[in-house]
Parts: structure tokens; C-alpha cells; sequence
């Protein structure tokens, strides 16, 4: 083995966007108690990446106006260096993860969360949180809902966002 390789550890951050009434008012409205409407985030190289409407963005770990995560689950480690790292994250920013690309239900930050974990360790995240969107369209409130959801775009403020350069926080 290498002695320049070192193993990086990765985390999932896991923030409820519905700031807990997710719990309250899911088992009236769906019929079904959700613990909360789930915004992924994958820290990894002292930076917190996530996916919404404007692309791929960063921040320092928590530096989104969404604060605190409410969880941090622990994805394992990488010896993918920060340089391959940014090199994989423009290729996916110029591609699969362009802000136009989003899509609340099927297309969203879980979807890239998991795809990186996957990228960086091996490791899914939790299903409790990429099964979220089909818990909710099995519903008929999630159903009537849909069209109203399709038209929802999410990116936490805080973050800067990147693509088509070589390091996410180069451009201030």
C-alpha cells in the first residue's frame, strides 16, 4: 500500500427541511407518520457538498442557512484525494447534476448524496431517507399533491455554487 495514501472519513449530514412538522402533520395528511422531510448533504475534505436547484454547491460543515444537521451518519472513509474529488464533482455538475436536472422526487440531493457516497466509499446512504419520495406518492395526498411538488425546486441558502471549475470554492 501506498504510505501517501491516507483514508478520509465521509459523512452524511441529514437536515429536516420541515423542521420536525413533518412528524406532526404527516399521519393526518398521508396517513402515515414521516420523521421528516429529508435535505442530504456528503462532508468529506473539510467541506459540506450538497445538490439543489442551482447546481452542485458547497460550504464549510453546517454553513448553510439550514444550521445544525439533525444527524450525522457516518459513511465510512475515501482514499479518493480532494483533486479527484473536484475533478468528479465538475464532471457531475456538467452533466447529471446541472441545476436544470433537478427534480424533487426523483432527481434530488438524496439521489446525489447516494450517488457520491457510493463514488467515495462503497456505502449507501440510509433508505428511510431515498425511499422518502416514494412513501409519500403512494399516498392520495401525495398523489393530489404531485403537481404542486413537481414544481418545487430546493437549494439551501449558504452555500457556493460551482460548475465548470476546477475547485468549488475558487469564485467568490
Amino acid at each position: 500500500m501506498d504510505q501517501n495514501v491516507s483514508a478520509h472519513p465521509v459523512r452524511l449530514y441529514v437536515y429536516d427541511l420541515s423542521r420536525g412538522m413533518a412528524r406532526q402533520l404527516s399521519p393526518l395528511m398521508l396517513g402515515k407518520q414521516l420523521d421528516g422531510v429529508w435535505h442530504t448533504a456528503i462532508v468529506v475534505h473539510g467541506e459540506e457538498f450538497f445538490y439543489g436547484g442551482v447546481g452542485i454547491s458547497n460550504c464549510p460543515p453546517g454553513g448553510t442557512q439550514l444550521g445544525e444537521p439533525n444527524s450525522i451518519v457516518d459513511l465510512g472513509f475515501t482514499e479518493v484525494t480532494e483533486e479527484i474529488f473536484m475533478e468528479y464533482l465538475s464532471s457531475l455538475g456538467e452533466s447529471s447534476y446541472r441545476g436544470d436536472r433537478y427534480h424533487l422526487f426523483e432527481h434530488n440531493c438524496n439521489t446525489f448524496s447516494n450517488e457520491v457516497a457510493q463514488f467515495l466509499t462503497g456505502n449507501k446512504i440510509p433508505s428511510y431517507i431515498t425511499d422518502l419520495p416514494s412513501e409519500v406518492l403512494s399516498t392520495p395526498f401525495g398523489q393530489a399533491l404531485r403537481p404542486f411538488l413537481d414544481s418545487i425546486t430546493i437549494s439551501p441558502p449558504g452555500g457556493n455554487s460551482f460548475t465548470n471549475r476546477d475547485r468549488p470554492d475558487s469564485a467568490q
